[in-house]
């Protein structure tokens, strides 16, 4: 089960909406992840014009929870502008933190990231940031209050699957509140790692709507979570340097 604030999932595949080939192809693609949440764009959408046809119109929202983002944001004040107006629209309490720093890499602004989440929390918001693998900014934030941390892969749509596995797991290690990687997963395999590394939930984009058949990979995506993430409860065996029999050697000569 997963618990962000006082919501739970049985899924832990966060799914976003954006770049969808069309939106039938978007919806089936949503239907066979089985995800219960729902990632997009605020300033990419016209929520309050009838005429502008969205994905909220094609889907049975009430079926997801809705996961707002502040993406297209550069600094706190913008970020908190766009959650606000995400909030006032009544589709949800949850807010993911986007704030960009640098529009060649789009990795995030950890300064002005801490201000709007500062914001939001006393704003009530449930808050959801995505940072880099910053283990440091992880921690803070977490004191601070946050529901969630959406530590990177690698860059945002890059497809490199994770590039720091070692900041990646002390992250997690550390975290007394969901790690949701996000952003760089390409493959089934790298979703897998990510889960198998202790991940809680995987949010996913690019990786879907931009595979040859995006209704395909996101179910290779909701399996390669699961199976991760049951790998991980089993614990596996610790590697070892040197072989270990599986069967006996009773009777045999070295």
């Amino acid at each position: 089960m997963l618990t962000i604030g006082p919501y739970e999932f049985n899924s832990r595949l966060l799914l976003g909406t954006g770049k969808f080939p069309n939106f039938e192809i978007q919806k089936e693609a949503v239907s066979v992840s089985q995800t219960q949440i729902l990632t997009f764009a605020v300033r990419r959408m016209n929520i309050f014009d009838a005429k502008q046809p969205n994905f909220l119109e094609m889907l049975d929202v009430k079926q997801f929870k809705l996961l707002p983002n502040t993406a297209g944001a550069v600094n706190a004040e913008e970020a908190v502008r766009i959650a606000r107006l995400a909030k006032a629209s009544g589709l949800c309490d949850m807010i993911k933190v986007e704030v960009i720093g640098d529009w060649v890499t789009l990795l995030p602004d950890p300064i002005e990231t801490f201000k709007a989440c500062e914001i939001l929390l006393e704003e009530g918001f449930i808050v959801l940031p995505y940072i880099s693998d910053d283990v440091v900014l992880a921690k803070r934030l977490q004191q601070l209050g946050v529901h969630a941390v959406m530590p990177g892969a690698s860059p945002i749509g890059s497809g490199q699957g994770i590039i720091n596995e070692l900041n990646l797991s002390f992250i997690i290690e550390q975290a007394n509140v969901p790690v949701i990687v996000d952003a760089g997963i390409g493959t089934p395999a790298d979703a897998a790692q990510a889960m198998a590394l202790g991940a809680d939930a995987v949010l996913l984009n690019t990786a879907v709507s931009g595979a040859g058949d995006p209704v395909k990979m996101a179910l290779a995506m909701k399996m390669a979570i699961e199976a991760g993430r049951l790998g991980y409860d089993a614990k596996p065996i610790p590697r070892k340097r040197y072989a270990t029999a599986s069967s006996p050697l009773v009777g045999l000569s070295k």
